[in-house]
């Protein structure tokens, strides 16, 4: 009987540090910050008002923390008060934790899962019926186009050549919770297609994958990027020709950078030549809104991407 109660108890404790294991693999690393980003975040700065990417933003979708993707407001909270900053009158469901500020006056905000700052929060200004303001530094946010549940979501950057194809594999992908494809890896602010398109701007061709973590892995996006293109091409993808169709992944912090060459060292002690560079993230700009879900929206199928098991 005692035996059988010990037993009992050890199996309750196994489990528990295994459920408490699994919550902590599902949380995603910390991504880098640039040092504009830590300035803010870490260090409690505040942007120039009317300089932020977010500040006459109206999409629909969702704002995550650049830190840690942890899902902090939904688009249908924001509302412009002409204040220079984005403005939300409610957070996500215990995303975002008060406390006062070091100035003993003001109530400042940040992200409840990490800590970082995000801003101040203001009431009785009277701009919604909700009479609350969430001022917002644009650099704290992240911006997914779908609204999501609370938690925390993982983004992963990859370059494989037009990004209409990796676009259409990786958002099949389930876990995969939005796919955007843009520009990332090079020297020029918000280009556009036609600039990138010369191949005089240093970028690349690039999705942002944003994933939940509980139901998919960086490591399995990784393999699958690396199986639904050509990662010996060099400056190209098929027909597509140039610098910008390069293969590249862009790593968000340490874990991932490890992750990923984990798998090209795999792929290379096969015997193939791997071209695929491995770089840390940079500034991603969204492409022009008739890139975005251009195989789904035309009907068509990829003419340069496809399936090929490598791992």
């Amino acid at each position: 009987m005692k035996s059988r109660y010990l037993t009992t108890i050890l199996t309750t404790i196994l489990l528990l540090s295994m459920e408490q294991n699994s919550a902590a693999q599902q949380k995603p690393a910390f991504n880098d910050l640039t040092a504009e980003e830590a300035k803010v975040i870490l260090k409690k700065s505040t942007e120039y008002p009317f300089t932020g990417l977010y500040e006459n933003f109206t999409a629909k979708g969702t704002y995550l923390c650049k830190q840690c993707g942890n899902a902090l407001y939904h688009s249908d909270s924001r509302f412009d008060a002409r204040c220079g900053w984005p403005s939300f009158d409610d957070e996500i469901d215990g995303a975002v934790k008060r406390v006062t500020d070091a100035d003993g006056r003001r109530t400042e905000i940040v992200c409840a899962s990490c800590g970082g700052h995000l801003g101040h929060v203001f009431t009785g200004e009277g701009f919604t019926p909700k009479d609350t303001r969430h001022c917002v530094n644009s650099v704290s946010l992240d911006f997914v186009p779908g609204v999501l549940p609370a938690g925390n979501y993982g983004t992963a950057l990859f370059a494989g050549g037009c990004f209409w194809g990796v676009e259409y594999f990786l958002q099949k992908e389930p876990g995969v919770v939005a796919v955007v494809s843009g520009y990332t890896g090079g020297h020029v602010k918000n280009p556009s297609y036609r600039e990138v398109s010369t191949g005089r701007t240093g970028h690349a061709e690039t999705v942002k994958v944003t994933f939940d973590t509980k139901k998919t892995s960086y490591d399995k996006l990784v393999k699958l990027f690396l199986e639904i293109h050509d990662p010996t091409q060099v400056d190209r993808q098929g027909p597509d020709i140039g610098d910008q169709y390069r293969t590249e992944i862009f790593y968000k912090n340490e874990e991932q950078r490890l992750v990923a060459a984990k798998y090209l060292d795999m792929l290379r002690s096969r015997g193939l030549k791997v071209a695929t560079q491995l770089t840390k993230a940079s500034e991603f700009y969204p492409a022009e809104e008739y890139h975005q879900d251009y195989y789904f929206r035309n009907g068509k199928v990829p003419y340069c991407h496809g399936y090929t098991k490598r791992f």
